[in-house]
């Protein structure tokens, strides 16, 4: 039998509980005669990526694990699924086993691969008390480090206790009730509170003694810091810092640079020459809420992650005391961080806050007023003291009159000194807005060429780009509308769902005859004929108007001016827009609402889920090549929709303004499904790119089978928006849950990448209750999507990789492919796959209108039935829109404009009263019970009225039904 080396036999004694040898070979790696880590992890297939103490700690052996923990084996460190020891004896019930972890400093907060800690996992109710104990100690130990960092202003503990993924109460308090900010203000460390202010400390909590932060604050600089003017009182610039550093590169490894921190900027030159003149720079990053870590074995490196997850490599020179070298560095990067942050941070009520600025020429406009009144008080106590003189009263009189004339006097002088003050303040100010004027003009001509420069690579490296698309969304600004009394049908309680069925109804049988506008140039024929298809109401096929050229406008030329300012406040030129509200770009999600009636249909929980995956997969897919953005809905806008054909109905409100959010709600005419949701877009600018983030999570309901799924929709980012082609890609996980079945679908949106290969692809699996895999799916949500078994798939990309790798080596291969980029690659269909959703072809006229699918011409339609039914603050009563429509861009832009200003106007009204913008939703449950309640009424009437001369009884019947209704 061949000899197992001493590694293999650590293991193998650690799961068999073998003490005797598991003390020898420890006795031996003390000796020096074998080489053994005791943190080893196996590499046969039994214990494959397990340390011995993982192995101890599953099979019980207490011992074992004491020995193990005594000769120092790290009680933390995850095996290959990312469980710890202390997950393994909690997974298997070894309470004594639990119990030494966790006096060795196990960690019971840890997640592993399955996103649990020890736990999720254990069954036993006395374990689980245990670790819940050992996780309030755990945190009790970081608010005690948190305190302790904010009492010795050790800030860089603090950064990285406040940086953690789990971070301690940030309003923890020590015996005395103080807080972390607390400990700060009296111990005077201002960093540290400048630190916890920007992590959303609260500066008003009391201490047992009921004192404040500021209570304790020991200084007018500390005060002015926890007042809320961070860093006004302290110095506005920061020292420059500059060396020489290693920084690694991807591709080429170590390389010398000359590095410069300036005005929270980290830029690296080749040599302190070049840095000096400011030329051949290679490369700058913004520290905004950049991060510093450093590893414990090594005092000269360290690692720089910044605001965009980008993380850069550096490393001090080894000679001349490198760890003190490194301090500096750190210490340096840290303040220039500091400083960039606060610098990069805005008041999104700034705007507010400078229309109550009162400018100099106001103040001295105010100053002579108080002058001239001086100089009349001035002459008219003359004229008194001279009055009095001559009648001679008493000297005490006399002098009191003389005080008042001084104190007059000193009044004037004193409002001559404030206005100086005030000049003197204006001109500072003038000078300073200069400066940051010049400063956005550079950093707009070097993000425009960065751009450039970026764009040019690009294109040298990847020859011909597909054709690709936009997604927009700014600014949401509230206005009160002219018709805020008139409640919309939206949002309303379950428990009118009858009341609603009511009303959609009778809404669906009108609608069911109306007839459409002209499909061209916005002419409408006086035609009294119902246009309809099998008794179905047929929609128009295109816009009244084609599309302006946009060509003559760039997006750049609009956000370079508004470098530093909050996304949500860019007004963006009507030109960019489509003639469509984001409400009426949420109803799209309804476009395929066929998916849902076949999971509807289906008996196998599987098969719906597949079906329900597709739908979540084709909400996204009109997005694809629109290029204009949708225009922003007001306060209280409403869309309601009813489609026969499709059979569903819908209604959408704007129900918040900062925060944006959409919200929407849509059931099956045959009340077979619930869909609803909320949306808020959170945007994130990175230079060249516009990222938007669906906050909020969509849920669709299938009454039939008690079920609910639910899922958030993927990122989606818009690129080229300085210089090249726009285009939208979709990317990030989305996860279909069954909270009835326990099934789920994790669907993977892929990214572009550098080369193209992934643009638009979804890749995906779904997982019965006991998260097995079932099936997979693939596709691309510009397209279509299938569905395959997992055996299949798996096999196919297993190939598919190998035959990317015979094309690499072949250089002809390797053209070809290129020349099949250019125009995009093609979907290969698996052998064996489901087709479960394909995209409807496009209108050959949708490139002259807007990019628009057939749904979407269809959306903002209007005749003079629909006017007569639809609420006032329905989106196709806007008149921005429906211009931009019918073509005429002038009037477009002048109503955006209107309804932009009125809705500041309305904004900053309701800021300075106390009242509260509320949802309409009551108004509208009682509006729409109002409606059923009359039409019963006048049924009950009418029958009333017929049986009153021969049915004594009935008549008492039917009154009885009409007091009991209205609650007589």
């Amino acid at each position: 039998m061949e000899e197992l080396d001493p590694e293999e036999r650590f293991l193998r004694d650690a799961r068999n509980g073998n003490l005797e040898g598991i003390q020898e070979l420890l006795m031996s790696k003390i000796k020096e005669e074998a080489e053994i880590d005791i943190n080893c992890k196996g590499k046969s297939k039994s214990n494959h990526g397990w340390t011995p103490l993982h192995l101890a700690c599953y099979f019980g052996h207490k011992d074992v694990v004491e020995a193990l923990l005594k000769a120092g084996a790290d009680a933390n460190l995850p095996n290959n699924v990312g469980d710890t020891p202390l997950h393994k004896a909690a997974f298997t019930g070894r309470n004594e086993v639990v119990m030494l972890l966790l006096q060795y400093d196990a960690c019971a907060s840890v997640i592993n691969g399955m996103a649990q800690i020890p736990k999720d996992i254990t069954q036993s109710a006395e374990i689980k008390s245990m670790l819940e104990a050992a996780e309030r100690t755990e945190e009790r130990k970081l608010e005690e480090q948190l305190l302790e960092a904010a009492r010795e202003g050790a800030i860089s503990t603090l950064t990285r206790l406040l940086n953690m993924k789990k971070p301690p109460n940030i309003n923890c308090t020590d015996l005395l009730g103080n807080t972390p900010l607390h400990c700060a203000a009296y111990r005077g460390q201002k960093q540290c509170a400048v630190k916890l202010l920007q992590h959303k400390a609260n500066p008003n909590i009391k201490n047992k003694n009921d004192q404040t932060v500021f209570d304790l604050a020991n200084d007018a600089e500390m005060k002015q810091i926890i007042t809320g003017n961070v860093m006004k009182g302290m110095t506005r610039h920061v020292k420059m810092f500059e060396g020489p550093l290693w920084k690694s590169s991807r591709f080429f490894g170590w390389h010398s640079y000359w590095v410069v921190l300036q005005d929270g900027v980290l830029s690296w030159y080749p040599k302190q020459s070049d840095a000096d003149s400011n030329t051949q720079r290679q490369g700058c990053k913004p520290l905004t809420q950049a991060q510093c870590i450093i590893k414990a074995k090594d005092n000269s490196y360290f690692t720089i992650k910044c605001f965009d997850n980008s993380v850069h490599h550096f490393k001090v020179s080894q000679k001349n005391n490198p760890e003190a070298t490194r301090k500096m560095w750190l210490e340096a990067i840290e303040e220039h961080s500091a400083f960039s942050t606060h610098y990069c941070s805005q008041d999104p009520d700034s705007e507010e806050e400078d229309d109550n600025v009162v400018s100099v020429h106001e103040l001295s406009d105010s100053f002579q007023r108080a002058e001239a009144c001086h100089q009349r008080l001035e002459t008219e106590m003359l004229a008194l003291l001279s009055m009095v003189k001559e009648d001679g009263l008493a000297e005490p009189i006399v002098q009191k009159l003389k005080e008042v004339c001084e104190a007059s006097s000193e009044t004037c002088s004193s409002l001559h000194q404030c206005l100086g003050l005030f000049s003197k303040q204006e001109g500072a100010r003038s000078v300073k807005l200069k400066q940051e004027v010049e400063k956005n003009k550079i950093l707009s001509e070097a993000l425009q060429t960065l751009a450039t420069e970026h764009h040019e690579l690009e294109q040298s490296v990847v020859k011909g780009s597909s054709p690709r698309s936009v997604l927009s969304g700014d600014e949401f600004y509230d206005a009160l509308s002219d018709s805020d009394s008139e409640p919309s049908l939206s949002g309303c309680d379950e428990d009118e769902e009858d009341f609603k069925s009511v009303l959609y109804c009778s809404i669906s049988s009108n609608l069911s005859g109306r007839m459409s506008q002209d499909d061209r140039r916005g002419e409408e024929e006086d035609n009294d004929e119902v246009a309809t298809v099998n008794g179905v109401r047929k929609h128009r096929s295109s816009l009244p108007a084609p599309m302006f050229s946009r060509n003559d406008f760039s997006i750049w030329s609009i956000l370079r001016k508004c470098i530093g300012m909050e996304l949500s406040k860019i007004t963006m030129p009507v030109i960019f827009n489509e003639p469509l509200s984001f409400l009426q770009r949420l109803t799209e999600y309804m476009e395929h609402t066929n998916l849902i009636h076949q999971a509807n249909a289906s008996d196998d929980s599987i098969e719906r889920m597949k079906c329900v995956a597709a739908f979540a997969v084709s909400a996204v897919a009109s997005q694809w090549e629109r290029t204009g953005k949708p225009f922003n809905p007001l306060l209280g806008e409403t869309y309601e929709l009813v489609r026969d054909d499709l059979g569903f109905r819908l209604i959408s409100e704007q129900v918040s303004h900062h925060p944006p959010v959409s919200a929407f709600h849509a059931e099956g005419l045959q009340k077979d499904f619930v869909f609803h949701g909320s949306i808020y877009p959170k945007l994130k600018f990175w230079g060249k790119s516009v990222e938007a983030e669906p906050k909020g999570i969509i849920t669709l309901e299938l009454p039939k089978h008690n079920e609910a799924y639910t899922w958030m929709n993927p990122t989606c980012c818009v690129h080229n928006i300085i210089v090249g082609q726009l285009w939208i890609e979709q990317y990030g996980n989305v996860e279909v849950i069954n909270h009835r079945t326990g099934e789920k679908c994790c669907l993977s949106f892929k990214p572009c990448g550098l080369f193209g290969k992934e643009l638009h692809k979804v890749e995906g699996y779904i997982l019965d209750k006991s998260k097995k895999k079932v099936c997979n799916l693939y596709g691309k949500w510009t397209e279509c999507m299938y569905t395959v078994d997992t055996a299949t798939f798996e096999t196919h990309k297993k190939n598919d990789k190998k035959a990317s790798e015979d094309k690499k080596s072949s250089k002809q291969s390797s053209d070809s492919e290129e020349t099949l980029q250019s125009g995009g690659d093609l979907l290969e269909v698996i052998p064996g796959s489901q087709l479960l959703w394909r995209i409807a072809p496009r209108p050959v006229n949708s490139v002259q209108m807007y990019n628009f699918t057939t749904f979407a011409m269809q959306l903002n339609e209007l005749d003079k039935e629909i006017e007569a039914v639809i609420p006032k603050t329905d989106s196709r009563l806007r008149p921005d829109i429906r211009a931009m429509e019918n073509g005429d861009i002038d009037l477009a832009s002048e109503e955006k404009k209107r309804l932009e200003e009125k809705q500041r106007a309305a904004r900053k009204n309701r800021s300075k009263s106390d009242d509260e913008w509320k949802t309409r939703c009551r108004n509208i449950s009682y509006l729409i019970f109002a409606h059923f309640a009359v039409c019963v009424f006048k049924k009950l009437l009418l029958q009333l009225l017929l049986t009153l001369k021969n049915h004594n009884k009935l008549i008492w019947d039917l009154l009885q039904t009409v007091l009991i209704f209205f609650h007589f």
